[in-house]
């Protein structure tokens, strides 16, 4: 959480700040706001996140409030307090940059189960009134937030601050999930046993066996009875696992695909909120 304020404060002093973009969300809203009355940006954020803490403290947990109410106040005051250089005066960097160190900074505070914006506590309100989903209802602010700086500030600065929000929703996304993303493994092999065995003990992994039939023989009356394999592992050990398979049976049959979370069993849960 705290790695997370600097890196947004970071983002917000160094790089977007002096370009005047803005960001989505409730932390858009405060840079809309701060160009266009001139207050303070620590007291904006404040202010307009506090009902989302309140929110949050009802529809999450009383913990989550208290993380998300002292990581926005610590970034409040890391902004009101300390000044960070001024980097690159390119806007194309400036944006990109800026979205990266900003979304970098909302994953790694929701990796330590806080928020530093309220519009996906918002979301997760209005989802349960409304067919929305919490996406539809984050998207549907956006728009109107970047709609209303086309407006008000040029269509150039809203562009780039397009280009800066999906800077930082990419980054973001990756702090969450891609770093320890998971992947679900099917291994289709007669050496069953010992690709078993090698998941378990080796690799510590838990894997779950069907009984099943190939579906194509040397002869269509004599269908072999096998046993299927499905573990889940993270991204950065499926290539230790491939490479184990293959020692094992060169001819096995692999398929693997994206899994979004995992809960129970022997896969490590994230910190998430």
């Amino acid at each position: 959480m705290v790695a997370g304020v600097f890196s947004a404060a970071l983002g917000l002093e160094s790089f977007l700040l002096p370009n005047d973009f803005i960001d989505g969300g409730v932390t858009g809203i405060s840079l809309l706001t701060r160009q266009l009355t001139k207050l303070p940006l620590p007291l904006l954020l404040l202010v307009f996140n506090i009902p989302f803490v309140v929110l949050g403290y009802f529809q999450i947990s009383r913990t989550f409030a208290l993380r998300t109410l002292l990581t926005i106040s610590g970034l409040a005051l890391v902004l009101l307090i300390s000044h960070f250089p001024v980097l690159t005066s390119d806007k194309l960097l400036s944006a990109v940059f800026g979205g990266f160190f900003l979304g970098a900074g909302i994953g790694l505070t929701i990796r330590g189960g806080a928020v530093l914006d309220g519009t996906e506590i918002l979301g997760v309100f209005i989802s349960k009134k409304t067919p929305l989903s919490i996406g539809d209802v984050v998207l549907v602010i956006n728009i109107a937030i970047f709609g209303v700086a086309a407006l008000l500030l040029s269509i150039e600065t809203a562009l780039y601050s397009i280009l800066a929000y999906l800077a930082a929703a990419k980054t973001m996304d990756f702090i969450i999930e891609g770093i320890e993303e998971y992947t679900g493994v099917t291994i289709i092999s007669p050496k069953s046993e010992a690709i078993r065995k090698m998941i378990t003990e080796d690799l510590g992994r838990g894997a779950t066996l069907y009984i099943g039939k190939r579906g194509y023989g040397s002869r269509a009356d004599e269908l072999d009875t096998l046993d299927i394999i499905f573990t889940v592992t993270t991204r950065l050990e499926v290539t230790r696992l491939t490479d184990e398979i293959e020692r094992i049976d060169p001819q096995a049959f692999v398929v693997m695909h994206s899994v979004r979370d995992t809960k129970g069993g022997l896969v490590k849960k994230r910190p998430l909120h």
